[in-house]
């Protein structure tokens, strides 16, 4: 069954007291749990109700809803946007707050969840020429069902995967038993120098208006979006990240936040974020993944000017500045000004 609930602090509609958007979410249980490597879990959902799930665009995530109060997000993986369950890979993580632990550890057949509808943030081009995919470890989920659209739809792309080693390469059986096997290069424990003059490569042998498309770890990120932009055009370039992208840098400064007309500032000290300062002041603001990819602490910006440190905000919501993720992001202002995002 779909059931909705408050965004701003994940409780039903009949017990919540919070201030963000309603949202909905739908009840699955898990019906296959299985290794896709040593410290991944890939997992099928489907409806509690037996009912198809809502299709969705290759790229699409959702958002997991566990029953230890944490919301943590997902690419859905699977060959096929229209089947009647969704796929999703789980890597334990060694820094994990509490997700992707939980799941590996707990998550087997008969599980029940909840989950949100899918977003549709990230996605293929359609206008493009030519496709190249880039992954990096566990960032292989959404572009694997970029991948499996492309090769149903006889488009041209490459699949370029960067992994730790071999036993690390998540669905490489899977991938090198399917047509993909004929688009697709496994690079297993390369030195990031190597990584670097890999992506360069690629790029110089790119086809005109090619499109390029990478997820993984932050540092395969931002080198890979670096040399796309160069060389194909910041609009040919698509990525997606389940991680803060900026990580605090040397020298960060105090700076003071106010809450709409509330006249009380609230010092941000460098070694903490907006989000943990405004609550020790008392100010209750809702949240879940706290790494500025959900948008659920989101604020609106009255004055100051922001530093945005988020993966959620369009490249042009960030321009406008009138938007900003207290858990992540800072200001390049002395004083900026919040209002609660309703």
């Amino acid at each position: 069954m779909r059931s909705r609930h408050c965004n701003w602090c994940c409780h039903d509609i009949g017990e919540c007291e919070g201030m963000n958007a309603w949202v909905e979410t739908i009840e699955v249980v898990v019906h296959e749990a299985a290794g896709g490597t040593d410290d991944t879990r890939v997992l099928r959902l489907a409806r509690q109700d037996g009912a198809p799930l809502p299709a969705y665009r290759p790229g699409a995530h959702v958002d997991v809803y566990l029953p230890n109060d944490l919301v943590r997000q997902y690419s859905l993986c699977g060959p096929n946007p229209q089947a009647s369950d969704y796929r999703i890979a789980v890597k334990r993580s060694s820094e994990s707050r509490g997700g992707s632990a939980w799941l590996c550890s707990h998550a087997g057949n008969g599980t029940q969840l909840r989950i949100g509808l899918p977003r549709h943030a990230f996605g293929v081009d359609e206008t493009a020429a030519h496709h190249i995919l880039v992954a990096g470890g566990i960032g292989v989920t959404p572009v694997l069902s970029m991948a499996y659209a492309l090769q149903a739809s006889g488009k041209s792309f490459q699949f370029e995967y960067f992994v730790r080693s071999e036993a690390d390469t998540v669905f490489r059986d899977e991938i090198m038993r399917s047509p993909l096997a004929a688009h697709t290069r496994i690079h297993p424990a390369l030195a990031p120098d190597a990584v670097r003059e890999r992506v360069a490569a690629l790029l110089a042998e790119s086809k005109p208006q090619s499109h390029l498309y990478v997820c993984g770890p932050a540092a395969l990120m931002q080198m890979t979006a670096e040399l796309a932009r160069a060389a194909l055009g910041d609009g040919n370039v698509h990525m997606e990240a389940f991680g803060p992208m900026a990580p605090a840098e040397a020298g960060e400064r105090e700076f003071v936040v106010k809450l709409g007309s509330c006249s009380t500032a609230v010092v941000v000290p460098p070694a903490r974020s907006v989000l943990a300062c405004l609550r020790d002041a008392g100010h209750e603001i809702g949240s879940s993944c706290e790494v500025g990819v959900c948008g659920s602490c989101m604020m609106r910006v009255i004055e100051g000017e922001p530093d945005h440190r988020d993966s959620y905000l369009t490249d042009d919501e960030r321009m406008a500045g009138t938007h900003f993720l207290p858990c992540v992001s800072r200001s390049k202002s002395p004083v900026l000004v919040l209002a609660r995002d309703t």
